[in-house]
C-alpha cells in the first residue's frame, strides 16, 4: 500500500482543489483509519506556519505560502531523478 506524508497530501489538495480537511488528507495520502488527530496536528501546523489558512473548525484553503510561492521560472538543472516524492497529478 503506497503512502505518502500528511503535509505533500494536504499541499496537493490546497494547490489542485482549493481546500482541504482531515478526512480528504486522509484519502489523498492513503492512510489507515485512525490517523484523524495527527492530520489535524499537521494542519493545524500548516495553518501556523501560513502554508494553510484555516477558515472553519476543519476547513483550510491555500495560505500566504503557498499562494506567494514561486511556481513559475523554477530551475530543475540540479533536481535528483531519484527523488523521494513523485506527485502524479496527471494521472
Amino acid at each position: 500500500m503506497k503512502r505518502e506524508p500528511t503535509w505533500v497530501a494536504a499541499i496537493r489538495l490546497a494547490v489542485l482543489e482549493g481546500q482541504v480537511d482531515t478526512e480528504s488528507v486522509i484519502e489523498e495520502a492513503n492512510l489507515v483509519a485512525g490517523r484523524e488527530r495527527t492530520v489535524g496536528d499537521v494542519l493545524s501546523t500548516m495553518d501556523e506556519r501560513g502554508v494553510l489558512n484555516k477558515i472553519d473548525d476543519d476547513l483550510y484553503l491555500p495560505g500566504e505560502v503557498l499562494l506567494n510561492s514561486d511556481r513559475y521560472d523554477l530551475d530543475f538543472e540540479k533536481a535528483s531523478d531519484g527523488g523521494a516524492h513523485r506527485w502524479k497529478s496527471s494521472v
